[in-house]
């Protein structure tokens, strides 16, 4: 594991930094509180040349490695998680377009990603179902020339604005019961509602109702990307960086809360002398620079093709919790100031605090981790 970054990892770190400072720091908070879809940031992002960043360069990528991922996704996220879901979600999801369709399908979807000209969603999780991925109920039906979908998705992030979908649904017939989709979302007989969600706003989740949607059948993701380990194996990657997002934004909160303690004044001294309050912010700059270091140690992992799904679970349920704490003493620290929606504290408490929930629960994580220490046949 590599516990300093590479002289060309850290050149990159400082680049994407200057970006996000300079591109999208500023505007957060107007665009966490907007319903709008970023568009012009997104495009931005493709510019700069941190979507897909994980591609292949023959598919529109920079075939970094895991590790220059996460600092992008970390960097961004210091600036605007939303957008650093979306630098994440571009390396995460698309790889299985390249590697399991034809060229002359998943080849224009995935340059259309990484420029930033369309957004793709994944569809995974059901109304009925939530984390227990084995019992879908969307269905996959043949048909000539391909499938016909019937169900329900729902929790869809980007569901409302997205171009493309993932879709994962249960098979009828023969072959692997669960399978994979990339399906157009233009269709009228696909229904789209939204969600009224506190946060990541921005991006937004959806419901989509699937009523005999046509797939063709090279649409279809297949050879070692179909199926639900393929799935569960970028849910690695993409609980990772979410890690990694949590840091970012915690980082931010405590940046703005160190510049507040050292200027804001009590009993005729700043703040920051009171170790109330500087014991604090360096318990917080602790936990987060032990799960920053965890989350790089799964993408090294990655990087290396071993196994890291502990390592990524453990990422994605203490990052959060430790996010989220860090964002409430942040808050209390600058007092009837912090309570303001006009400073963006608040508003990051509210985006972090659903990434708890997302891409699988502590409870979830917990339960992987406590089958790779114990063994599946105690804990079931």
């Amino acid at each position: 594991m590599p516990f300093t970054f590479t002289s060309e990892h850290a050149e990159f770190e400082r680049a994407v930094a200057d970006i996000a400072r300079k591109e999208f720091y500023d505007g957060y908070l107007a665009r966490a509180t907007s319903d709008e879809p970023c568009r012009a940031e997104v495009a931005k992002l493709g510019a700069a040349g941190l979507l897909g960043l994980g591609l292949p360069e023959a598919a529109g990528g920079q075939g970094a490695d895991p590790i220059s991922v996460g600092i992008a996704v970390e960097q961004i996220a210091r600036a605007d998680i939303a957008l650093a879901s979306l630098v994440a979600q571009t390396s995460a999801l698309p790889s299985c377009l390249w590697d399991g369709l034809p060229r002359h399908v998943g080849g224009p979807v995935l340059r259309s990603l990484t420029s930033g000209e369309s957004v793709m969603a994944l569809a995974l999780t059901e109304p009925g179902g939530g984390s227990d991925l084995t019992g879908m109920s969307v269905t996959a039906r043949r048909a000539d020339g391909g499938y016909r979908l019937f169900g329900e998705k729902t929790s869809v992030t980007l569901g409302m604005w997205a171009e493309h979908a993932i879709v994962v649904a249960r098979a009828e017939g023969d072959g692997p019961k669960t399978r994979r989709f990339l399906v157009p979302l233009d269709r009228p007989d696909i229904a789209r509602q939204r969600f009224q969600d506190p946060g990541f706003r921005p991006l937004g989740r959806a419901a989509l109702g699937f009523d005999g949607t046509f797939v063709p059948a090279d649409h279809e993701i297949g050879g070692p990307r179909s199926g639900l380990s393929a799935q569960l194996a970028d849910l690695d990657f993409m609980r990772t960086l979410i890690g990694l997002m949590c840091v970012g934004l915690a980082r931010r909160a405590m940046d703005e809360t160190v510049e507040w303690v050292r200027r804001r004044e009590a009993f005729g001294v700043p703040i920051a002398r009171h170790q109330g309050v500087s014991f604090t912010l360096a318990e917080h700059e602790t936990r987060l620079e032990a799960a920053r270091l965890l989350s790089y140690r799964s993408l090294a992992l990655r990087a290396a093709g071993e196994r890291h799904s502990r390592e990524a679970s453990m990422c994605k349920w203490w990052a959060p919790q430790l996010a989220v704490q860090a964002v409430n003493d942040c808050i209390v620290i600058h007092g009837h100031t912090g309570w303001s929606n006009e400073m963006p504290l608040q508003q990051l408490l509210l985006d972090v605090s659903g990434l708890q929930i997302g891409d699988g629960t502590p409870q979830i994580q917990k339960l992987v981790i406590a089958r790779e220490l114990i063994g599946r046949e105690y804990t079931g």
